[in-house]
């Protein structure tokens, strides 16, 4: 996602994940000229044995067919629901508050963090990480200036989706099977068949190291590869994978000049695997080992394994690498493209660049309509560069070639037009300024 946190430090408000729920401290209605009736009563810890922070009671996702019954699968669906725990400031003593909040602060709006495209089917798949699910939409659809936002052709969203804070969406060419990965909260790989909608389970499930990002499929030799975020690994699975079959390799270790993986791209043709770095580096089992390098581009041969240093390294002040997301590869024009997510923006490097050196190409600017892109996808049938934006709720469509400040042949939205996302999607605390009678909540 965002932003790499150690979740052994997390703890967090009773609340939901996604939401800023408020409770009164007693169980009087609430006053209905102020729509407030009390205080913030405590905050719980929500780390368990798994150390990861938002599970109540995890399940492994493997057991999800193991009788257990309805609503304590333990994903995060499970605290979107009117029951919460708080202990009172006098005894400490805990108790289950079950009744509706006083009101509750929520961006209502999707945050597409990944973007795919169905060339064969003309759809585009967006991941959504603020209402946890995928929407699809018809490739040509482009949302009319008077209209709040574009509906989509289908939805893959709910409990049973097993959908959390997911990213690196990819779509099968030949079947338009859609497979994502989890990046921050669950563990695993999802795929659903092309016809999936509404609340329904995954068809297969692989489970996989924490902190995945991106994925990326060579579709000759069938395998499929995920950018760990931290430690930083690239690891690569029979593309069919499934339960707990451990992966063909792993490239990693300190020669890599791998340092917090993000984005990757493959270019096939030319046997060549590009992954985007953001800088953050440490050895967790030593303390005060933390370093942070500037972020880079780093490249390797495709089938690179163990502790293999890259081939080139795209790094510098020139690069503009500003919290680089995805990535994609036009292996026609041989450019490797990045969602460039502070840089509000689409850098474009050759294939060949190598050490501190300027884009190539740059989409950025007001008519670009890019707020904070975090997914890219070429579609080289159409010649179409893809990109979603997390910071308007939108995806549009360029020119392959193009360059500047242009405006985006094509733009579905999921929020009126011009309004930006307040990214109010994964609160880690909260705080009351009782003199300026504001909340403060870091993301």
């Amino acid at each position: 996602m965002r932003g790499r946190i150690d979740a052994r430090a997390m703890f967090a408000v009773a609340v939901t994940i996604a939401t800023l729920t408020i409770w009164s401290s007693s169980t009087r209605a609430p006053d209905i000229a102020t729509g407030y009736s009390g205080r913030l009563v405590s905050i719980q810890s929500l780390q368990t044995d798994y150390g990861d922070m938002c599970y109540a009671e995890r399940i492994d996702p493997f057991e999800k067919n193991a009788g257990l019954p309805a609503g304590s699968r333990g994903n995060l669906f499970d605290a979107f629901d009117d029951t919460a725990h708080a202990a009172a400031q006098s005894t400490g003593n805990g108790t289950e508050i079950a009744r509706p909040p006083v009101r509750t602060i929520r961006d209502t709006y999707p945050i597409y963090s990944s973007i795919a495209v169905d060339t064969q089917f003309n759809e585009i798949a967006l991941q959504d990480t603020n209402l946890f699910g995928i929407k699809v939409f018809n490739r040509l659809e482009n949302t009319p200036a008077d209209v709040e936002a574009s509906k989509p052709t289908r939805v893959i969203e709910g409990r049973e989706t097993d959908l959390e804070y997911n990213n690196g969406l990819y779509i099968d060419p030949k079947n338009g099977d859609i497979y994502s990965v989890a990046s921050d909260t669950a563990d695993n790989l999802i795929v659903f068949p092309r016809s999936a909608s509404g609340n329904m389970a995954p068809s297969r499930q692989l489970k996989t190291p924490h902190r995945n990002f991106a994925t990326a499929v060579d579709e000759e030799k069938g395998e499929i590869f995920i950018t760990i975020q931290y430690p930083p690994k690239v690891v690569v699975y029979r593309k069919e994978a499934a339960g707990t079959e451990q992966p063909l390799r792993v490239l990693e270790g300190p020669r890599t000049g791998l340092s917090d993986a993000h984005g990757m791209a493959i270019d096939v043709q030319k046997k060549l695997l590009f992954v985007s770095n953001w800088g953050n580096s440490s050895d967790y089992q030593v303390a005060g080992s933390g370093q942070f390098h500037l972020p880079s581009i780093t490249v390797y041969p495709l089938d690179a394994k163990g502790d293999t240093p890259p081939l080139r390294t795209i790094q510098g002040t020139k690069t503009q690498l500003d919290w680089a997301a995805a990535m994609a590869i036009d292996p026609v024009g041989g450019y490797v493209f990045m969602a460039n997510d502070l840089g509000d923006s689409i850098i474009g490097f050759k294939e060949t660049d190598d050490g501190d050196i300027a884009p190539s190409r740059i989409i950025k600017g007001g008519k670009t309509g890019l707020k904070n892109p975090t997914g890219v996808a070429v579609d080289s049938r159409n010649n179409e560069l893809w990109v979603s934006s997390l910071g308007n709720s939108s995806a549009s469509a360029f020119p392959l070639s193009a360059n500047g400040d242009v405006a985006p042949l094509r733009t579905i939205r999921s929020a009126p037009a011009a309004r930006t996302s307040v990214k109010f999607g994964k609160p880690q605390a909260v705080a009351y300024d009782s003199k300026r009678e504001e909340y403060l909540v870091p993301n």
